[in-house]
C-alpha cells in the first residue's frame, strides 16, 4: 500500500514544475498539440491557458510517476474547481485507460467515483469503488485506506444484499481495528436474513454479542432482538404450540384448575418477560427469572371469554384477573414464531409474557 503521506515526500519539487512551465511558456517542448483533444481545454482564457500548460507538461514524458501523478491531479483538480465533472471523469478514464500500469490508477478512479456522487449518479459511483476495491492496489489519502472508504460508501450505495455481505464481511476480515466490529456484525447478521442464509445470520448475531455497548443507528433494541435470536435457537423449543387455539385452551384450562406452579410450566423458557404497560418497548432481555407462583393468588383466577379486540395474526393479549391485591389484572401475552431456520417451528405460537394491570 502507497502512502500518500510518503508520496507528498516524493512529489517533484514547486521549482521543477515551476521550471517546467517556464519551458512551454517560452516555446520550448510541447507545443499547441501537446494536450491531446481541444474537448480537454474549455472555460475562460485563463483557465484554457491553465489547462494548456498542464497538458503540455503531461505530455513531455514528465519522471518521475509523482511527478505525473502531481500534473493529472491538478489537471483533475482544475475541472473540479469549475464543478465541470464531465469534463474530469472523461479525463480521468482516458488517462487510466492509455496508463494502465500508473501506481497512482486507485486515486484517480476514486476521483472518478466521487464526482459521479457529484454529479447525483451514485449507481455509477457504486460501480467505481467496487471495481478499485476487486482490482486496483490500495492506497491511503490522509492515513485513510481508499479500499476501506470505498466499501463503506458500498455499503450505503448497494442494494444488492449479496454485495452488501461481501463488503461487511471485507471489512471484518481486513479493516478490523478500523470499523465498528458491533455495527458490522448486526448489520452483516440482518443481511443475511435478508437473503434467507439463517445459519450465518445466527453465527453473526452470535458475534454482535460480544459488543453489548454497541449502539447501531436505527435499531435501539438491536441487542435484544440479536440475544432473542441466539438463545432461541440455542433452546429446545418444546414449550411451542401448533396454533393459538392450542395455546390459549391450554392456559384457561390451567387458570381454572388453580394450579400456578403447572401453568408456569407452558411459558416460553428464553425471551419470556414481565412488565407493566408502561414498559411495554423495554428491552426483553433478563427477565426470564420471572416467577408466576410468587404472585399467585388465593383465590379463583379469572380470564376474558375472548382474546382482546386489537389481538392479531402474530400477536395476542388474553386478559386475568384475581392475582395479588397490588396487581390483580394481568395480560397474558402469545407470539407467533419468527424463525425461518426451523420450519417446523416458524409459525408456531408462545406464551411470551406477561403485563401487570390494565391497558391504558
Amino acid at each position: 500500500m502507497i502512502s500518500m503521506r510518503k508520496l507528498c515526500k516524493i512529489i517533484v519539487p514547486f521549482c521543477l514544475l515551476a521550471a517546467l512551465f517556464a519551458v512551454v511558456m517560452c516555446g520550448g517542448g510541447a507545443g499547441e498539440s501537446a494536450y491531446p483533444d481541444k474537448y480537454f481545454v474549455e472555460g475562460t482564457r485563463q483557465e484554457r491557458d491553465a489547462l494548456k500548460n498542464l497538458f503540455a507538461l503531461l505530455s513531455s514524458e514528465v519522471e518521475p510517476d509523482a511527478a505525473r501523478f502531481s500534473l493529472v491531479r491538478e489537471i483533475a483538480n482544475e475541472y473540479k474547481r469549475v464543478g465541470d465533472y464531465s469534463r474530469l471523469v472523461n479525463f480521468l478514464a482516458d488517462w487510466v485507460d492509455k496508463h494502465p500500469d500508473d501506481p497512482f490508477n486507485t486515486y484517480y478512479l476514486f476521483m472518478t467515483a466521487y464526482s459521479y456522487m457529484e454529479m447525483d449518479a451514485a449507481p455509477v459511483s457504486a460501480l467505481y469503488f467496487n471495481l478499485i476495491v476487486k482490482n486496483y492496489p490500495d492506497l491511503t489519502i490522509r492515513g485513510e485506506s481508499i479500499h476501506l472508504i470505498c466499501l463503506q460508501q458500498l455499503i450505503n450505495l448497494e442494494d444488492n444484499p449479496e454485495q452488501k455481505i461481501w463488503c461487511y464481511e471485507e471489512l471484518l476480515s481486513r479493516f478490523p481495528e478500523q470499523s465498528d466490529k458491533g455495527v458490522t456484525w448486526f448489520m452483516l447478521a440482518q443481511t443475511y436474513e435478508q437473503v434467507g442464509d439463517w445459519n450465518h445470520a445466527i453465527s453473526a448475531y452470535t458475534q454482535f454479542l460480544r459488543y453489548y455497548e454497541a449502539v447501531v443507528p436505527g435499531f435501539p433494541n438491536a441487542y435484544a432482538y440479536a440475544k432473542q435470536m441466539v438463545d432461541f435457537n440455542n433452546s429446545s423449543k418444546n414449550w411451542t404450540f401448533e396454533s393459538l387455539d392450542a395455546l390459549v385452551d391450554t392456559i384457561k384450562q390451567n387458570l381454572d384448575s388453580g394450579n400456578v406452579w403447572r401453568l408456569w410450566q407452558y411459558r416460553a423458557r428464553v425471551n419470556f418477560f414481565a412488565r407493566s404497560w408502561a414498559h411495554a418497548g423495554s428491552d426483553d432481555s433478563g427477565m426470564a427469572e420471572f416467577n408466576l407462583s410468587s404472585f399467585g393468588s388465593r383465590g379463583k383466577l379469572h380470564y376474558a371469554n375472548s382474546l382482546s379486540a386489537d389481538s392479531n395474526s402474530n400477536e395476542a393479549y388474553l386478559r386475568t384477573w384475581g392475582w395479588s391485591q397490588f396487581t390483580p389484572i394481568w395480560y397474558f401475552y402469545f407470539r407467533k414464531i419468527y424463525f425461518p431456520l426451523d420450519p417446523e417451528i416458524h409459525g408456531r405460537w408462545e406464551w411470551a409474557g406477561v403485563y401487570y394491570g390494565e391497558r391504558f
